[in-house]
């Protein structure tokens, strides 16, 4: 076992994990924003057990003394992605990043493996400020779908349980799997305008709804008790009838109330 300060040596790899899943989750909310469809659905993040770093080592043939250069994965991030396009999407805009250098990448979508693994991977070499200075990490950044992860994650179970020896018929499924898992990719890319459609109607609505919601508190807030009350009465009724249209033109109406409700309190 090798005798290092595992602690102090995984440190700077946690910190890159933490720094990389706000800057992406940022860009996510950032591009919501801009563009009302984020190609990133979550991102999630992981630093490499001890145990998985030394059997990497052992297997690859990495000397104790160039881990940090030998073994590329200790810090990972994993984005998942609706759609195979936003992936490339996703690629793209970590390639155009000013504050990580992109080292190489593999494309595991068109090149899938034998085992019918697919995700996109990258390597960055990301910089760190330690109490010593900045220090620069590698890291893996995946990319893949849903429905990859989907695999991938049953995939790596079973491997860990057979000890990377699946047995044929084991072997044989899984592939098939991996097939219907993009198939299942692909058509949804298929629909991917209505899709994409049917989440913004229901964002919208939901929106709407809390927006008149929102509305009404207010308008307690400036003890338009009776304002507040009716308002609440009409929306029930638009409610329960999915009356949509009819909420964002109650949304209206309560706006109005409150800028009327503001200026009264002003002049008071």
């Amino acid at each position: 076992m090798d005798g290092r300060d595992w602690s102090l040596f995984l440190q700077p790899y946690e910190q890159a994990v933490e720094e990389l899943k706000v800057k992406f989750k940022t860009m996510r909310m950032e591009l919501k924003l801009r563009e009302a469809y984020a190609p990133i659905e979550f991102v999630t993040g992981r630093v490499k057990r001890v145990s998985s770093i030394l059997e990497k080592a052992r297997r690859l043939g990495v000397a104790s003394d160039q881990l940090d250069t030998g073994i590329e994965d200790i810090a990972g991030i994993r984005i998942m992605c609706q759609f195979v396009d936003d992936i490339r999407r996703v690629a793209e805009l970590i390639r155009n990043r000013k504050d990580l250098q992109l080292v190489y990448e593999k494309d595991y979508i068109t090149n899938f493996k034998d085992s019918g693994y697919r995700s996109y991977h990258m390597i960055v070499k990301y910089p760190v400020q330690t109490a010593l200075g900045s220090m620069d990490v590698l890291a893996e950044i995946q990319i893949r779908t849903l429905a990859m992860n989907f695999w991938a994650t049953i995939e790596h179970s079973l491997h860990y349980k057979f000890k990377e020896s699946l047995p044929d018929e084991v072997r044989i499924r899984l592939k098939k799997a991996a097939e219907a898992a993009f198939q299942l990719d692909t058509e949804m890319t298929s629909i991917r305008k209505e899709i994409l459609d049917a989440q913004t109607e229901f964002e919208e609505q939901s929106n709407v709804v809390s927006r008149v919601l929102n509305g009404i508190q207010d308008l307690y807030f400036y003890h338009r008790i009776r304002e507040a009350a009716q308002f609440q009465m009409k929306f029930n009724e638009l409610f329960e009838h999915e009356d949509y249209a009819g909420l964002s033109g109650l949304a209206v109406d309560i706006n109005q109330s409150i800028a009327k409700a503001k200026k009264h309190s002003t002049n008071e």
